[in-house]
């Protein structure tokens, strides 16, 4: 297994070499901030905050979390700290809950951001030789280009598709020879689905899809296995990780090793904090992602509070980099769900749905409030409908979907399942959870 390694000097440089640059790129951004972001100056200002009161890494400790809330908040240019002028992008989030969070990039922003993305496609096996399907949505959505400008950094042929017409997708799939797909996790199952429903006409060796740079959404081990084995061919997946309000794509991802995401560290600084109390913990601990990018010029953020449950491991990775990494994302402290008590995450579902013989892996939480109760209903998606018109056999598989998801999360849950292709695909980010718990 061959590693490669984009940027050397930067990917392995030592803990202590590390550490000195991230203190002089957070001074430098604190001096920065102070001089020409309205919106952290006054925060300084506030808090007694200066660049010469940084004296170590910890004492960014002494600077206000930022929320996406701040973002609308300042909608939607309030927290540039260059003219208008020196923007040459803006991206935004969909909004669906106010205001869209706005970010805005200099050239200086988007040089950096294609060196960050350049470095994870590589540590995942792609190169100048690969030919590569980009679904995502191309927009306002930070993904598509995000990567698109990332993989043409490395030399790699780039086919940007977009999301939806899943016909014309494995069509340029099969002409083109492509051989890396950048897509979210639900989605490239869909595709091999659809493949697979096609393979009469095309069998599956008429792809030549090796790699799966996927994002945008969690994918727990269970389901990048079933994804690579729908695929067959040895096709192999990575996970990276972004957001944004942080560039977009690029602050972390795996290598072969596929042991963490591996943080470019140069460009960002990384602590987990109680969730609930805003305090720091120990490294190694596992809780809330709190990230400043140290590099970023058109729109600085300082400790940003990404709601993403996770944990860092500091330790060298046997592919060479020194770089720390992230555990896979285990949920999102306000997508957790509470019902009776109990944490719920719809990654530890989806943990015990996969590998279940005759049901897909499409699946929906449904959380109502009965009484003064929450309860959860999963409903799942059968593989063949005749399969419902056979009880003793339906109510087996009931009871072990239910018995397996309750052994794991410790609740009583209710357990439906539904006829083939019931729950709703999704081209981008998939909606797992249904909170009727309002209604």
């Amino acid at each position: 297994m061959k590693h490669q390694i984009w940027n050397p000097e930067m990917e392995c440089m030592s803990r202590s070499d590390l550490k000195a640059l991230q203190l002089e790129r957070l001074k430098a951004l604190v001096d920065y901030c102070d001089k020409n972001s309205k919106f952290y100056h006054d925060r300084f200002e506030k808090h007694g905050i200066t660049a010469d009161k940084i004296k170590t890494l910890s004492d960014i400790q002494y600077i206000p979390y930022t929320t996406k809330d701040n973002l609308r908040d300042t909608y939607p240019f309030g927290m540039l700290s260059v003219p208008q002028k020196k923007i040459v992008r803006v991206h935004a989030s969909s909004g669906t809950t106010g205001n869209p969070t706005v970010v805005a990039y200099t050239r200086e922003d988007l040089d950096n951001w294609s060196e960050q993305v350049a470095r994870l496609v590589y540590a995942a096996g792609a190169n100048d030789e690969s030919i590569v399907q980009i679904c995502f949505g191309y927009g306002m959505f930070t993904g598509a280009l995000g990567l698109h400008y990332g993989l043409e950094r490395i030399g790699a042929t780039v086919v940007p598709t977009s999301s939806g017409n899943t016909e014309k997708q494995l069509k340029f799939m099969r002409d083109f020879g492509t051989d890396t797909i950048v897509a979210t996790p639900s989605y490239c199952l869909y595709l091999a689905e659809s493949a697979r429903e096609r393979g009469i006409e095309f069998p599956m060796d008429s792809y030549k899809l090796k790699l799966g740079l996927l994002g945008s959404e969690g994918c727990t081990p269970e389901m990048r296995k079933q994804i690579e084995d729908s695929w067959g061919g040895g096709f192999f997946c990575t996970d990276n990780y972004g957001m944004s309000e942080l560039n977009g794509p690029g602050m972390s991802g795996e290598c072969l090793m596929r042991d963490g995401l591996h943080i470019n560290e140069d460009h960002f600084y990384c602590e987990v904090i109680d969730p609930k109390t805003g305090e720091v913990l120990p490294e190694g601990s596992e809780g809330e992602l709190v990230v400043t990018n140290l590099t970023k010029r058109g729109l600085p953020i300082l400790r940003y509070r990404t709601k993403d449950i996770t944990k860092i491991n500091y330790e060298p990775c046997e592919c060479g980099r020194t770089t720390a990494r992230m555990h896979k994302i285990i949920g999102r402290s306000d997508d957790m769900l509470k019902i009776r008590g109990v944490n719920v995450f719809p990654s530890q579902v989806e943990s015990a749905l996969i590998g279940i013989n005759s049901i897909s892996p499409h699946y929906q939480l449904v959380v109502r409030r009965e009484g003064f109760a929450d309860t959860l209903e999963v409903r799942v998606e059968l593989i063949d409908a005749t399969l419902l018109e056979k009880y003793s056999e339906l109510e087996k598989l009931r009871k072990n979907i239910h018995d397996k998801i309750k052994n794991i999360l410790g609740i009583e849950i209710k357990v439906s399942l539904v006829e083939p292709k019931t729950i709703e695909r999704f081209t981008g980010k998939a909606q797992r959870v249904l909170d009727l718990r309002n209604k």
